[in-house]
């Protein structure tokens, strides 16, 4: 289970990826619906998975990465929180400025934080 949440949230870094170029690249012009309505699916699914693994035995005790799948959890769920805040501003019709770029760095440093502790446990 802990394979498919990384490789479902893997998905959603990719998609959320595009939007992060688009978004930049339009001067905050709002990125395709599809591709934001990917990101939210692959996300909350790889979330999910995430989770449903973590109540399994513990890994990584010897090689002292036992809580780093605690720890991309909560900031992935940090993530999800400020993902809602830009969804929150998009249908305000305001722009989310900093908020996108605290949601991408919660995202990226939980996903490379599962990434150690898949690949180390």
């Amino acid at each position: 289970m802990l394979i498919a949440a990384f490789g479902i949230l893997g998905i959603a870094v990719l998609a959320g990826s595009g939007l992060a170029v688009l978004y930049l690249n339009r001067n905050g012009a709002v990125p395709p619906r599809w591709l934001a309505a990917t990101h939210v699916v692959f996300a909350l699914a790889g979330l999910g998975c995430l989770l449903l693994a973590l109540r399994g035995p513990p890994r990584g005790l010897d090689q002292g990465t036992g809580s780093f799948g605690t720890i991309a959890a909560t900031l992935i769920v940090l993530a999800a929180l400020f993902g809602g805040g830009v969804l929150a501003a998009r249908i305000r019709k305001r722009r989310p400025g900093i908020l996108v770029g605290i949601h991408a760095t919660l995202a990226v440093g939980g996903f490379v934080i599962l990434a150690v502790y898949v690949l180390m446990g």
